[in-house]
């Protein structure tokens, strides 16, 4: 029968009372913190650089959880605009002097730009 494999341990250490500890016993106590610290950070380095490059092979969509829009950032051709010659994307909030139009009465669609001459982009095709 094959021998289970443990886990390493952390070692259990009784619980210091630092407030009956003198200076130089606090230095050496935070010594050995940081060196274990180090340590430990040391591996967790390696551990990620070996997740990164798994990341980056598959096209690193994992590290951002696969959120996010491929639009975000991008600008767009205005589809609105005022008779003041402002513009709207129609993204983000509603400009000010649209909602005033509005409330005055005034229609979205009557602010729309007519396009004129859009190219369209035709799709390759899967073969």
């Amino acid at each position: 029968m094959a021998k289970k494999r443990r886990k390493p341990v952390a070692k259990k250490r009784r619980k210091q009372n630092l407030a009956g500890m003198d200076f130089e016993s606090l230095v050496n106590l935070r010594k050995q913190v940081e060196s274990a610290l180090s340590g430990h950070r040391a591996t967790l380095e390696k551990q990620l650089e070996v997740l990164g490059s798994a990341v980056a092979s598959i096209g690193g969509k994992i590290a951002r959880g696969g959120r996010g829009s491929t639009l975000k950032g991008k600008k767009v051709a205005p589809k609105y605009r005022s008779p003041d010659g402002e513009t709207w994307a129609g993204r983000g909030a509603t400009p000010r002097w649209l909602k005033a139009a509005i409330k005055d009465g005034k229609k979205l669609e009557s602010f729309l730009i007519e396009k004129t001459g859009v190219k369209v982009r035709k799709r390759k095709s899967k073969s």
